[in-house]
């Protein structure tokens, strides 16, 4: 299985996903300035991935750093969680995770029995275990995905098609929607798996094409406006996509191009899901309208590495991300707990 992130003895290294497929690189992550920096130039991106290497640049940071009391710590650490949550606004799994965190410090600072030293290596060993802990939720997700997808399809092997990257290198490891993928390939019942480019920064033609050569999975590249066609077909068996945020009423906002392919999915008959931790539900927000939807340079579209394709003067409209409303979403939400209807998402959190 592929490695996005590498955390040994408070020591990480994110894979550089800007140089993925072509070349593999692992750089350092020394601080909460380096991790900011990455998330924000999408060295690593990924719902997930993003909440892990932001906490664990974090922790990284509070191991070298030298703190006078646990005053001092509480109050570095707050200021440092604040900055890390201004790095990119849509996905709620960072926020979700500050919000953790800033509840451990605050309860290890009013702990009298607990010492400078303590408080350190507690938020260090906490942040250490969200690698584990997503890597099992992803797992459960799969097998959740999976399970439901063979119950409502009728035939066997089934071919399933997914957008953007939801894999090892969103997450932890295994991946949320190419983890349903992978679940179904283990149980010898997924045909073909379909991947959209994901344009404009192609994630779903490095990143994902890259994940199912590595793993052996039969997969098949496709461009982004070629989504309808292939559905006519008779190819598509299901949609699964990740999220980036999922707020009170189910509606998401996933990888700009998400709700293009719920409408088609939903014009021909095929069931769509959306498969997302449960730290990506924001129960704050009672809709898509009030999620953030975070806007990209104009050079994504018009360059490519460094070469203009558009003519100089063209106006761009680049959002990261865009909302696919509830009613589109026909599968349903898998999530680490069970597949929900997307009405229902609030279930999730409280099951």
């Amino acid at each position: 299985m592929l490695q996005a992130i590498k955390w040994q003895n408070a020591k990480l290294q994110i894979l550089d996903q800007l140089f993925v497929p072509s070349e593999t690189r692992y750089i350092p992550i020394p601080d909460v300035s380096a991790a900011w920096h990455a998330i924000r130039s999408m060295k690593v991106r990924g719902a997930p991935a993003i909440a892990i290497v932001a906490i664990l640049g974090l922790a990284a940071e509070i191991n070298e750093k030298k703190f006078s009391s646990k005053e001092d710590m509480l109050e570095h650490l707050l200021k440092q969680l604040n900055f890390l949550l201004t790095s990119r606004p849509t996905a709620v799994n960072l926020q979700n995770a500050a919000n953790d965190f800033e509840t451990l410090a605050r309860a290890l600072h009013a702990d009298e029995s607990v010492s400078v030293a303590d408080m350190r290596q507690r938020i260090i060993s906490q942040a250490g275990n969200m690698l584990a802990d997503d890597i099992i939720t992803n797992k459960a997700i799969g097998k959740h995905g999976a399970d439901h997808i063979l119950n409502l399809c009728s035939k066997h092997p089934v071919s399933i098609l997914t957008h953007c990257n939801t894999g090892s290198l969103a997450t932890a490891g295994y991946g949320t929607a190419l983890g349903v993928i992978r679940s179904l390939h283990s149980a010898g019942q997924l045909e073909r798996a379909y991947c959209t480019e994901t344009r404009p920064y192609n994630q779903g033609a490095r990143l994902t094409a890259f994940e199912l050569v590595h793993d052996k999975i039969p997969s098949t590249l496709i461009c982004d406006d070629m989504v309808a066609a292939l559905m006519k077909s008779g190819a598509v068996s299901a949609v699964v996509v990740g999220a980036d945020r999922v707020v009170a009423n189910g509606d998401t906002a996933n990888k700009i191009g998400t709700y293009q392919i719920a409408i088609c999915a939903k014009h021909h008959g095929i069931p769509f899901y959306v498969a997302s931790p449960t730290t990506t539900v924001d129960a704050t927000k009672k809709s898509g309208k009030d999620i953030p939807i975070e806007e990209r340079p104009h050079e994504e579209v018009t360059h490519l590495h460094g070469i203009r394709l558009a003519p100089d003067g063209i106006n761009c409209w680049n959002p990261a991300f865009d909302v696919t409303p509830t009613e589109l979403i026909t599968g349903g939400i898998i999530t680490e707990k069970g597949v929900f209807k997307p009405s229902s998402i609030l279930d999730a959190l409280n099951n």
